[in-house]
């Protein structure tokens, strides 16, 4: 095991981005590459001031994070001798720099325009094709250097965005639980990280509502700011202290046989994980506990079945595809049995889900 338990600098104060020249120039950083979106900038502009003593570059990325968007931003890091690459936006934004920081050996700091995910605290990338089909994660050896959490930016996305958040950051105690429960003799970091991966479920089932009502009249209240912080923290905690026991299991694999489903490429990372969640309790035969999770669901406005991600026509063809992708060898749908989880496995989960439905 290794742990990569935090950033080297995280704060989430309300007028932090005010202050991010003078944050850079505390962590020796002078010369930067600023990447982002076009929303993502139209997002969080107002709120960063002009450099006085930093200069910096702006690049807009191209969509994802793939290894040969990686290669150019870190060649363009490379090429303008930056101390540090900026990545403003949301987790494909964010695992691109964090991918091109490493690539380059330069500093990450982070300024996420969403809470979507723990992608502004891991110290991992999820690469994709350039046509956006997941094909494998890296792992860095270095942390981030600084995250800095404007809630007011956050509070602005849109209220989709949030849901999926919830629905990615839920997923950290399923997976884990899977893993870490079996375990008979824990160290403690796998002992952090079995506490902070219950939190991420307690938390978002206590304070989720309230935290959605701050959304909806753009008033930051108390409960969104601890969502924020589960999505990010306790989630990002969860496999900075688990390693391996604490990132990934059913639910993740899951998400990534959909990607091999063209209709899913639009539909948010953490709606697909969220699904996943279902599928990993159908395997596990939680069944109660997955009537529990659906009724979450509904509350929140989360995807049940296929046919709430847009799916019309479930075919036998399509659950097919999806159950092969999400058991290929490498997947992590693995760690949740000794032997295995096979492609008929998957795909009987699936219909099962789509039959408690009706």
């Amino acid at each position: 095991m290794t742990v990569r338990g935090a950033p080297n600098k995280y704060i989430c104060k309300e007028g932090i981005l005010e202050n991010l020249e003078e944050q850079l120039l505390l962590h020796q950083i002078s010369r930067v590459l600023l990447v982002t979106g076009k929303q993502s900038w139209n997002a969080a502009s107002k709120f960063i001031p002009a450099f006085v003593e930093v200069e910096g570059t702006m690049e807009r990325y191209c969509g994802e994070c793939s290894m040969s968007e990686i290669n150019r931003i870190a060649k363009l890091a490379t090429d303008l001798k930056v101390n540090a690459i900026i990545g403003v936006g949301g987790g494909k934004v964010i695992d691109l720099v964090k991918a091109a920081s490493n690539k380059s050996n330069t500093k990450s700091v982070i300024i996420p325009t969403l809470a979507s995910n723990c992608a502004p605290w891991t110290p991992l990338s999820v690469i994709y094709t350039e046509d956006g089909v997941m094909t494998h994660y890296e792992v860095y050896s270095s942390g981030i250097e600084l995250v800095l959490v404007e809630p007011q930016l956050l509070l602005d996305a849109p209220i989709e965005l949030f849901v999926a958040g919830i629905g990615d950051t839920l997923a950290k105690w399923y997976e884990a639980d899977v893993q870490i429960s079996r375990l008979v003799d824990r160290s403690v970091p796998i002992e952090i990280a079995y506490f902070t991966a219950q939190q991420c479920k307690k938390v978002l089932l206590e304070h989720s509502n309230n935290a959605l009502q701050a959304v909806r009249t753009k008033t930051i209240n108390k409960d969104f700011v601890k969502v924020v912080e589960t999505i990010i923290v306790y989630a990002g905690m969860v496999g900075g202290f688990g390693d391996s026991y604490g990132r990934i299991a059913g639910a993740h694999s899951i998400h990534n046989g959909l990607t091999v489903i063209s209709e899913m490429h639009e539909k948010l990372h953490g709606e697909k994980v969220a699904y996943g969640i279902l599928i990993q309790l159908v395997l596990e035969d939680k069944l109660d506990e997955l009537k529990s999770v659906i009724a979450f669901y509904k509350e929140l406005g989360l995807p049940t079945s296929l046919k709430d991600l847009g799916l019309l026509t479930v075919t036998e063809d399509l659950v097919s595809r999806i159950a092969e992708k999400a058991t290929l060898p490498n997947e992590s749908i693995h760690v949740m049995k000794d032997d295995g989880i096979l492609v008929n496995d998957v795909s009987n989960a699936i219909i099962k889900l789509e039959n408690l439905q009706h």
